[in-house]
């Protein structure tokens, strides 16, 4: 609602009216979250204040923290994250100061901070708004602490480079006033949103964020709109804080350049009216597209890095065979182009198949093996189209050359990461195999582990962080010699935003069946997970071992897992129900009319941790079993509730962790239930079942249900 024209505050009015409301959006950024909110309270000392926290769906028990800790904080938890503005805005129509302080979780303030600012205010009747000098963490001025109004030509030296190139130029430095003293106070047009004290009688003139910007630019849009009411924006460098810019954008699972790049686009379509500029809208529009789209191509070119070095050395291989051959590149006419890039495909497939561009990944075994099964296709091709191909001896030369280049790069940075003679070329080498790892649970055995992986500097590791068995234990996680980045339900985000590849679990830190479901659930993700081993016989497939000092680390490898063989699986019991629909049919028919058979939907665990609904089928209040009734539930098997071959049907409860195999018709576990299996008999047969699938196991357990 509108207000009355701002007027000094007497001091009677300042202890009836809270001061101030301070208001953070935090996202998986809790250690930052925790030291901003101590800085804070201190700051806020002798001020009547209200302090909101609105946590945008942390999986890291951020909320648990400040409910624990801080309990003065007004908290609003959200179920996912709805961006920041949208955030912001639960917490702004909640506030009663008679100023609005939004800023990030990821932020140290002065104990003057909030003093300085609103006393500014208080000074200065006409001010809607006041920021302070931001500094990141080395002391260096953030930019962005103070900007004008990007018009087209502002907007046209940022996305064109110029306000980069020329940053003490009046002409060209205008976005982020790159001009200007950074030790002056300065009438600006727009501040950060990482922090900005915002009069309230600003605020209800001009309104909340506008929650069409999901993040970024929602900050820039508030101060324009403050402005058009008539209020002044100041840059006031009197006190400053110091901001650990993007925590919380790293943790985030959408694509940021693409929300930056909206983001500009959105507000240039908001408040550039057309026929007002010598630069019109589409022009300025384009220019934000190309921009965006260099900014993507760079990052996928250095993702391509790899791939690129190896297409380059598999040309170099294919022209030393054509030189040896024949003694030129005569033989290499144009026909032949699309045929070099067939070959050069297959082998890259074949490289990209077995892992070797998942980053950090420099096995020189892996490359020759690639470069093996490649060439095999490839002489196939020779075969089949002689026309087309280059003669046999090219392809076999050039499929050597290409092992001994492909592998003897990726020898040569491992070689390099161990060099200590020569400092730089080690430490490029380290950079680039060393991956980076997180340890599983926060006990005394995983801090064990984590101290060896900082302590042994050749193991290839980079320790990141630790992820917590549970959310009780993520609560209570404290003193380890790195952040806790979540639990291990938040797995596939804190790879993706860490950029974790190795997930290592101690043999104490979590039971099978949750190392198994996390293993199942993470197979896209290109992680590799590693035990430290208890039970070698028991949980290990493919054994391959690292080793730290005489802690081995053994792969976790099952052939259940792999993207073929789950493919097979579920093509297997969708086929096997429709080829045998007509029984089926005829089942339910016989069951339903002529038995007098009740069905029921009961609740089962569905093998993921989570439970699933199916059939069951009674007579008198009695569970039925026999051929009939397998026939019936084949229909549960084509809807995927459950599966032909699978793990035993069993009724869920709450602690039941699941290891990533549906629940069976028949299974290991069923077929051998006369034995009167112990617990610890059944992970054995479920660690066998994962570790040898293949279709013909699954049929192998069919015919003994059969017989049965």
């Amino acid at each position: 609602m509108e207000t009355a024209a701002f007027k000094p505050i007497r001091k009677t009015v300042m202890h009836r009216r809270t001061d101030i409301s301070v208001i953070l959006v935090s996202y998986n950024v809790k250690q930052y979250l925790q030291q901003a909110l101590d800085s804070i309270f201190k700051a806020l000392s002798g001020l009547s204040h209200e302090v909101f926290v609105v946590d945008n769906g942390s999986g890291d028990a951020s909320a648990a923290m400040v409910r624990h800790r801080f309990s003065r904080v007004r908290l609003i938890e959200n179920t996912e994250n709805v961006g920041f503005a949208k955030a912001n805005n639960q917490a702004l129509v909640l506030a009663k100061g008679r100023a609005v302080c939004l800023i990030n979780p990821d932020t140290l303030v002065r104990e003057d901070t909030f003093k300085v600012c609103l006393n500014y205010l208080d000074a200065h009747p006409d001010v809607g708004a006041v920021g302070c000098m931001i500094l990141n963490p080395d002391g260096s001025l953030q930019p962005s602490c103070r900007r004008s109004f990007p018009t087209p030509w502002v907007a046209f030296t940022k996305v064109f480079g110029l306000s980069r190139l020329f940053p003490k130029s009046r002409l060209f430095g205008r976005y982020n006033l790159t001009y200007l003293d950074p030790g002056r106070t300065s009438e600006v047009e727009a501040l950060s949103g990482s922090f900005m004290v915002v009069r309230k009688e600003a605020m209800d003139q001009a309104g909340i964020l506008d929650e069409a910007f999901f993040m970024y630019g929602e900050d820039l849009d508030w101060c324009t709109r403050i402005r058009e009411k008539g209020w002044k924006i100041v840059y006031h460098p009197a006190t400053r804080i110091v901001h650990y810019k993007g925590r919380s954008t790293q943790e985030a699972s959408f694509d940021n350049l693409r929300l930056f790049y909206g983001a500009m686009g959105l507000f240039v379509r908001k408040h550039f009216k057309r026929g007002w500029s010598f630069l019109p809208r589409w022009f300025l529009m384009a220019g934000i597209g190309l921009r965006g789209m260099v900014s993507f191509v760079s990052r996928l070119l250095r993702r391509l890095t790899v791939p690129i070095v190896d297409l380059v050395l598999m040309q170099a291989s294919l022209v030393l065979a054509l030189l040896i051959r024949f003694g030129g590149l005569d033989y290499y006419g144009p026909r032949y182009g699309p045929v070099d890039a067939a070959y050069s495909l297959v082998w890259l497939a074949c490289l990209f198949l077995l892992g070797l561009y998942e980053k950090g990944c420099y096995s020189a075994f892996k490359a020759a093996l690639a470069v093996g099964i490649g060439l095999i296709l490839n002489t196939s091709l020779t075969f089949f189209f002689p026309r087309y191909a280059f003669s046999r001896q090219v392809v076999l030369m050039a499929g050597c050359f290409d092992v001994l280049f492909l592998s003897g790069w990726r020898l040569g940075i491992r070689f390099f990461s161990r060099m200590r003679r020569f400092p730089f070329l080690g430490t490029v080498g380290r950079i680039l195999v060393r991956r980076r790892a997180a340890v599983v649970g926060t006990g005394k055995a995983s801090r064990r582990v984590a101290e060896r992986l900082i302590r042994e500097i050749g193991a290839g590791y980079d320790l990141v962080g630790f992820i917590a068995s549970d959310e009780k234990e993520l609560n209570r996680a404290g003193g380890q010699p790195a952040p806790v980045l979540g639990s291990l339900r938040d797995l596939a985000r804190i790879c993706r935003a860490h950029n974790v590849r190795s997930v290592i679990f101690p043999s104490d830190s979590v039971d099978y069946g949750r190392i198994l479901h996390a293993v199942a659930e993470s197979k896209a993700l290109g992680v590799e997970f590693k035990m430290v081993p208890r039970d070698v016989d028991v949980l290990v497939g493919k054994t391959n071992i690292d080793s730290l000092e005489a802690m081995p680390l053994v792969d976790l490898d099952y052939r259940f897992y792999y993207g073929p063989n789950r493919f097979l699986k579920r093509g297997t019991d969708v086929l096997v129900p429709l080829f045998l629909s007509p029984l089926i049919l005829a089942a339910h028919v016989w069951l339903g009319l002529v038995q007098s058979v009740r069905f029921e939907r009961i609740w089962i665990q569905d093998g993921f941790g989570g439970r699933t609904s199916i059939r069951r089928l009674t007579r008198k209040g009695e569970p039925l079993a026999g051929a009939a009734v397998r026939l019936v539930l084949l229909w549960e098997v084509l809807l995927g509730r459950i599966s032909l071959v699978g793990d035993e049907i069993v009724i869920p409860n709450r602690q039941a962790d699941g290891i990533g195999i549906k629940p069976g018709l028949t299974g290991l576990v069923q077929v051998n239930a006369d034995r009167h299996l112990s617990k610890e008999d059944k992970v054995t047969y479920r660690m066998y079942y994962l570790r040898n699938y293949s279709p013909l196991l699954d049929v192998e357990i069919v015919l003994r249900a059969l017989i049965r």
